[in-house]
């Protein structure tokens, strides 16, 4: 048996916004997904009880709770990769509260157990505003609130992609005091290594993502979100240890496909990596399918036949929604 990998997903938040699409891909069996640097090219997905394991990245998995039964039912292991943050509601007009958010961590940690929700506390803004002292306090309370619920927590320090310049711009119009700031040794690191300890404390690990700046000085190892050892612990199967080519080079994650698309998330986080323009998102939100083979759109799947011959092995190295 070869083990596959599905993510769902890097360029969107599926468990929020698409969990009936996601639904009706599992039970017809595969999903179309197309070429994110050319979409005449389109590749099929296949879900394979038994042989898939299923990755969810997302920040507020509520309307996806009622799936959960059925998706266990068909025989797919799957874990969370959960962000949760509590920055200014100008960084993140559109996402679920900090409160709220924690309540349905909890309600998901009870169902699935502690070891398949891990915590996200990613990117990590620094400004005039969200300096050391906020992030401390911060991810101190919300780590007291997720002791118990969780095993790990991931960081990463937010990059600088120019998709977002605009956005940034305009924020900074605003709330000057949100100014995003790079991070410096010197300056931050003692914040890496206070998160760290606080994580600790609570009973959990931290690891970072895809990071540029090497925090092992201040105890935080780099990590792979998805991590074949994490799946060989949970559910005793040998997923391929190979590092995923089409992420960045500093990324530790093994071999996925990942099924969403870019431009497709309403949330409309300033820091968002995998969205350039959100009136496209509303737009391909608005005119989203259930029923359809791709996420967004009308993409067709290669027939059996044309399966024998490969489809775009590219997939573009670039930032995603959940870094």
């Amino acid at each position: 048996m070869s083990l596959r990998i599905v993510s769902a997903s890097r360029r969107t938040d599926i468990p929020a916004l698409y969990g009936d699409w996601f639904m009706n891909r599992v039970r017809a069996g595969w999903c179309a997904v197309p070429n994110p640097l050319n979409s005449k090219q389109v590749s099929r997905v296949d879900f394979v009880p038994g042989e898939t394991v299923i990755v969810f990245w997302t920040r507020w998995p509520a309307p996806f709770l009622r799936h959960l039964d059925a998706l266990s039912a068909r025989g797919y292991p799957f874990y969370f990769l959960y962000t949760l943050v509590d920055y200014p509601r100008p960084l993140e007009p559109h996402a679920p509260t900090c409160q709220r958010s924690l309540e349905v961590f909890l309600r998901l940690s009870e169902r699935l157990g502690p070891e398949r929700v891990i915590w996200r506390y990613d990117p990590i803004v620094l400004s005039e505003a969200m300096d050391a002292d906020f992030h401390r306090e911060r991810f101190a309370r919300i780590a007291e609130r997720l002791r118990g619920a969780t095993r790990r927590v991931t960081i990463s320090i937010m990059d600088d992609y120019s998709k977002m310049r605009g956005r940034l711009r305009a924020l900074v119009a605003a709330h000057p005091e949100l100014a995003p700031r790079a991070f410096v040794a010197e300056r931050d690191g003692t914040l890496i290594g206070d998160l760290a300890q606080l994580a600790q404390a609570h009973g959990m690990a931290m690891q970072g993502c895809a990071e540029e700046i090497d925090l092992q000085p201040w105890g935080v190892a780099p990590g792979k979100c998805i991590d074949d050892d994490l799946i060989r612990q949970l559910f005793a199967l040998k997923a391929p240890g190979r590092k995923d080519k089409s992420q960045r080079p500093v990324c530790g994650c093994v071999e996925s496909r990942d099924i969403g698309m870019y431009d497709s998330c309403t949330f409309g986080c300033v820091y968002c990596y995998a969205t350039r323009s959100f009136d496209t998102a509303r737009r391909q939100r608005a005119g989203h399918d259930p029923m359809a083979e791709s996420l967004i759109g009308h993409f067709r799947a290669p027939t059996s036949a044309n399966r024998l011959r490969k489809t775009a092995s590219g997939v573009p190295i670039q930032g995603d929604l959940f870094g």
